[in-house]
């Protein structure tokens, strides 16, 4: 048999496998990742999205609540208090009728979920409780799931945020533990751990992903993934890399959209069920494969813009999950 047909027997033997309820191995995930067909893998990765998760694409609004002066040096990120130069606003946690007013444009907009992220190591008690109440305010008024990432939290925290109607709290792993101390200085990969295991513990559903195209190695990508898959998320979003001025990776090439799509799909193998989503850095990074990447094992999207920079518009992508014949 040719290379590219045994390459695709395999492939198909691993969807089977994951289809059937089993676990790839490292080793299984390491040989997808470096497959040179794509079309087969990506086909794939689609049959176990639909498998387990239907038709659906979940699409999530977020707002910027509180911008800058974050005390970490994670090396990508405009808002640390680290890197003076990026040019983004910094601004206090906003007050709660402007968050309100937001929520309400989301939910008008189509989007199932809306996420309140605030840059925090952690957040200051009296910040966490206005935060509380605004979130209250929303679930009062507004039929819209209420997410949020607000740095490390307590268990109490957590508590809190279940107790008031939170549905999921994020809390990236960033990248894998074997790269972590290369893009942050100020806190452990254990940190970011702990906090994801505290959200699960106290019943809140999880969001916990990523950044990829930071310069990590393919391996080092699949040895995230299966750090992830260790906590059980409902979410995984996937951020590809967008070098802002100012920070440590303001000159990282940026990611070949083909890589891209092959580390989506690997991740659909390795994590089966659940909503990978395709997040900070889709529309510069993937330009218009965002279609090929929602028909690779991505069945999510954060729309209207991110933290600190703009996006795509609701509309526009709501439009383009239907015209590939996908649910909003």
């Amino acid at each position: 048999m040719k290379k590219m047909d045994r390459e695709s027997a395999f492939i198909y033997e691993m969807m089977n496998k994951v289809i059937s309820g089993s676990d790839l191995s490292f080793e299984e995930a390491e040989r997808l990742i470096f497959t040179t067909n794509l079309d087969t893998l990506t086909k794939c990765a689609n049959i176990i999205t639909r498998t387990f998760n239907g038709n659906q694409v979940d699409v999530e609004s977020l707002i910027n609540a509180k911008s800058g002066n974050c005390p970490e040096d994670c090396h990508f990120c405009a808002q640390s208090s680290h890197y003076n130069e990026t040019g983004i606003r910094t601004y206090p946690l906003l007050p709660k009728e402007f968050i309100l007013e937001r929520a309400k444009k989301a939910k008008e907009s189509g989007s199932k979920s809306f996420c309140l992220v605030c840059a925090y190591k952690s957040p200051p008690d009296k910040d966490f409780e206005r935060i509380c109440d605004t979130i209250i305010e929303i679930k009062k008024s507004i039929e819209i799931d209420i997410n949020a990432s607000l740095g490390s939290i307590s268990r109490e925290q957590a508590r809190t945020l279940k107790k008031i109607g939170v549905k999921r709290y994020n809390h990236n792993l960033e990248t894998s533990e074997s790269y972590f101390s290369s893009i942050c200085k100020t806190h452990e990969y254990d940190d970011r751990f702990s906090t994801a295991k505290i959200v699960k513990e106290e019943g809140l559903e999880l969001c916990c992903g990523g950044i990829i195209g930071m310069g990590e190695d393919a391996k080092q990508r699949i040895e995230l993934a299966f750090s992830i898959k260790t906590l059980d998320p409902d979410e995984i979003p996937i951020n590809i890399l967008m070098g802002r001025i100012g920070t440590p990776l303001a000159k990282q090439a940026k990611m070949d959209p083909v890589d891209a799509i092959r580390t989506i799909a690997v991740w659909r193998f390795i994590i089966p069920r659940g909503i990978i989503k395709i997040a900070g850095g889709r529309e510069l990074n993937l330009k218009n494969e965002d279609k090929t990447a929602l028909k690779a094992g991505a069945n999510g999207i954060i729309t209207g813009g991110y933290l600190t920079t703009d996006g795509n518009s609701a509309e526009k992508d709501i439009a383009m999950i239907r015209e590939i014949g996908l649910k909003v």
